[in-house]
């Protein structure tokens, strides 16, 4: 199956039959499969190789993964149950390092579970259950609203250019930065997305290109060296993309290769946009610099699926994310409104409105 029935929406999760299941996006476009998820542990691994990703996306099925634990351990007694769950909570904690939601969904669980000590397990999981849920529906209702902000900032008949995938697949429903796309063209504008393929993973010609296609969104596929090129000739109108961890500065991680589109716009006139829930604003760091950058595995880099194109023994970096200084961006579009030219006052003002 390569595709979705129409006009039926992406669910990247969905809880089926007292499960996790999962889109595996590592195999998309080519087929559309779900994994099913029944604990902690293998909810990490499905984190950890990006069965799931996009930052939204990871903390929901990190908060779905608490509550899986707590489910297959309801019946244990309460010394254990605490064993099992703290095991979940590191086991998650440590499938992947710089997406902030991750860390902000395992904290809203884990205050949940101290909160209603004095509860059994069974009714702790179910209340776990129930919140996870919740984070995933909020989740969809706060991309909705980015998207209404966002779609407001693009002309009709924009040619927007996004990097990665920040789509309906990156989180738990319409997407960030694909989330704003889908806003201007239900209001009636005329969108065409030109999607780098961002490499090495290649979520832009996999992930976005696809999700666009599905839902006949006019879409461009380029390698991540043409973007220069293009925006020199004027093709480029604006980009939008979304982020794993904003610092309190306005510092933008995002895919790597970002930081390169985000110098080539402001080189070209063109506004750099970064479609970022505040669940993603971490004022816990001061900076860019203080953002964990994750480092994959060589092979990656060396070719994709079973196909290799590096020769055996070469050195290989491959950082996944990269940093883009806030003096580089136009503007983050939040679900409380668009905070242009951000910086650290803008953002402390941010949260306390």
């Amino acid at each position: 199956m390569t595709g979705l029935p129409a006009h039926h929406p992406v669910e990247t999760l969905r809880w089926r039959d007292g499960r996790l299941e999962m889109i595996d996006q590592r195999i998309l476009p080519m087929r559309f499969e779900y994994l099913s998820y029944a604990n902690a542990d293998e909810v990490a691994q499905g984190i950890r190789s990006m069965v799931v990703r996009g930052a939204p996306a990871i903390g929901c099925a990190a908060a779905y993964g608490v509550a899986l634990q707590a489910l297959a351990h309801q019946h244990v007694n309460a010394d254990e149950f605490a064993k099992a769950m703290d095991h979940g909570f590191e086991v998650l904690a440590a499938s992947r390092p710089t997406a902030v939601n991750l860390f902000w969904a395992l904290q809203r669980m884990r205050e949940s579970v101290q909160s209603h000590s004095q509860l059994s397990p069974p009714q702790l999981a179910s209340l776990l259950l129930t919140l996870a849920h919740g984070i995933a529906a909020e989740d969809v209702r706060i991309n909705q609203a980015m998207g209404a902000h966002g779609a407001a900032l693009l002309a009709d008949g924009a040619r927007v250019l996004t990097h990665c995938n920040a789509g309906a697949l990156a989180t738990a429903g319409h997407g960030t930065a694909l989330g704003v796309f889908r806003s201007a063209v239900a209001a009636g504008k005329t969108i065409h997305v030109i999607a780098d393929e961002t490499r090495p993973f290649l979520q832009g010609a996999r992930l976005t290109a696809w999700e666009m296609v599905q839902e006949n969104i006019p879409v461009t596929l380029i390698t991540d060296n043409m973007a220069g090129h293009l925006m020199k000739q004027g093709e480029i109108d604006a980009v939008v993309v979304g982020t794993d961890r904003v610092a309190a500065n306005g510092d933008v991680a995002n895919k790597i290769g970002t930081y390169m589109v985000a110098v080539l716009a402001h080189r070209h006139g063109i506004p750099f946009y970064v479609a970022c829930p505040l669940s993603t604003i971490d004022m816990q760091l001061a900076n860019g610099d203080a953002i964990p950058i994750e480092e994959r595995h060589p092979d990656e880099v060396m070719g994709f699926g079973a196909q290799r194109w590096a020769p055996p023994g070469v050195n290989v970096r491959n950082p996944a994310f990269d940093v883009t200084p806030a003096e580089l961006v136009s503007g983050l579009i939040t679900e409380k409104g668009v905070v242009h030219q951000p910086n650290e006052a803008k953002l402390k003002k941010l949260f306390q409105s």
